[in-house]
């Protein structure tokens, strides 16, 4: 099949072409002929399978078609989880709108508004937007989503990881009731199915892949190490086999900033990236990486999704996550577009049950492998680590820490009532942070 063959206009088979595109993936293919019928869309793909196109270019193709208002009101609303994410998917709209009268722009926190805010005042038809800040400005009287004709939810089962749905339910009631609404999630689990059915209208349902599937050309293979020697073994890993683009997840911000001083002391230039970050650093280590001159990126699951890295060959999983389901968007960034890529991942006993977990999730038992002088402790204790002491200690020992800061929307709380638990505490960090 071909793009000609989905309906598309010239403008954007024109753009297509340009970008190298041949032929559309299965989910542009089942996706982008039920958008532009008109109809509701609850979509289920794997990351890495051209997803951001299927919404994005029959979107653009409704948007053009339509009336045109003087004022350009945003007619268009993409909500994403992360700054990353969001300007990913910016710069794939303004890729496929060059041939086509369309204005974009993309809204996120830890940045200056005011640039943001003086291009939504001049008009824009697509707004790409984090939770956090689209309801600060949204709260200052500074944009309206009045005129919505469209609305994209994009990796929403990440959002509602990250605390984000009173937000997005705050964000649904701002909209003209009468609108396309298209959700995409890499998992259906009961909070997504339970979010579709409140704001989606008889929507048909698109699944490219199995649910929860790898990506085929991703070779995975799990060390099993004890857990004070995995930094040793990483650094042996990366160095021998002369690594030069390793993408590596911890499970805390605390365990990436000292993994990253442990790589830079034994000669491996590295770069951590996660909520703690500001947007420069966070763009600037992104940047790096993509360019090689950092061979290694050290992030939280907030670069789980939305970083858009070609041809990455090598991903390591320095800590397993403990939601199952989230191994399958780290190793996602790799094996993309087709090319082969392998993930790695270093077990200690203290992960058994997430590696139980993740082998049940993806129906396979994953090879394991030990290295001589690297290998696991036959006297440690399976019991999985408690919330907060993955990679570097009971960093939430201090009462203080669980503070809960103020969110970019004002919405902080500094009564003496109760504080939430460690789990909720984390996701409105998350969403303070975008």
């Amino acid at each position: 099949m071909s793009f000609n063959s989905l309906g598309l206009s010239e403008a954007l088979l024109k753009a297509i072409e340009k970008q190298g595109y041949t032929s559309p993936s299965p989910i542009q293919q089942k996706a982008i002929p039920v958008i532009l019928s008109g109809k509701d869309i609850l979509a289920s793909a794997q990351t890495g399978t051209g997803k951001t196109a299927g919404f994005t270019l029959p979107m653009l193709q409704i948007l053009a078609q339509g009336q045109q208002l003087r004022h350009r009101p945003i007619r268009a609303l993409v909500l994403v989880p992360t700054r990353e994410l969001a300007a990913q998917v910016h710069t794939n709209v303004k890729s496929y709108s060059e041939f086509l009268d369309i204005r974009s722009t993309v809204i996120f926190g830890g940045v200056n508004q005011k640039p943001q805010v003086s291009t939504i005042r001049n008009g824009v038809d697509i707004l790409i937007a984090t939770p956090g800040r689209l309801l600060d400005l949204q709260n200052q009287g500074l944009l309206s989503l009045a005129k919505v004709e469209i609305l994209v939810l994009d990796e929403a089962d990440r959002m509602l990881d990250m605390g984000f749905l009173r937000d997005i339910k705050k964000i649904l009631s701002l909209m003209p009731t009468r609108r396309q609404n298209l959700l995409f999630s890499a998992t259906f689990s009961k909070e997504i199915k339970n979010l579709a059915n409140d704001f989606l209208h008889h929507p048909v349902l698109v699944e490219a892949t199995p649910e929860n599937s790898t990506v085929d050309a991703i070779e995975q293979k799990v060390y099993r190490v004890a857990k004070e020697l995995k930094t040793g073994l990483i650094i042996k890993l990366i160095s021998e086999g002369n690594w030069k683009q390793v993408l590596v997840f911890t499970r805390t911000k605390h365990g990436a900033n000292k993994l990253c001083k442990k790589m830079e002391s034994a000669g491996i230039s590295a770069a951590a990236i996660h909520g703690n970050k500001n947007q420069g650093a966070r763009t600037k280590a992104l940047a790096g990486f993509k360019n090689n001159s950092t061979r290694v990126l050290v992030a939280t699951d907030i670069a789980a999704r939305g970083l858009d890295i070609p041809l990455l060959p090598h991903v390591i999983n320095f800590e397993l996550p403990n939601v199952a389901e989230d191994y399958i968007h780290r190793i996602g960034r790799t094996g993309r577009a087709g090319a082969s890529g392998e993930a790695l991942s270093l077990v200690s006993a203290d992960e058994t049950s997430y590696l139980r977990d993740i082998e049940k999730l993806v129906g396979e038992k994953l090879p394991v492998e030990i290295v001589p002088g690297f290998e696991p402790d036959p006297n440690a204790s399976t019991e999985p680590i408690k919330q907060g002491q993955g990679g570097g200690g009971n960093r939430n020992r201090n009462p203080k820490s669980n503070a809960t800061p103020k969110s970019e929307a004002g919405r902080g709380n500094s009564s003496s009532k109760p504080r939430p638990n460690r789990n909720r505490n984390r996701n409105r960090n998350n969403r303070s942070k975008d």
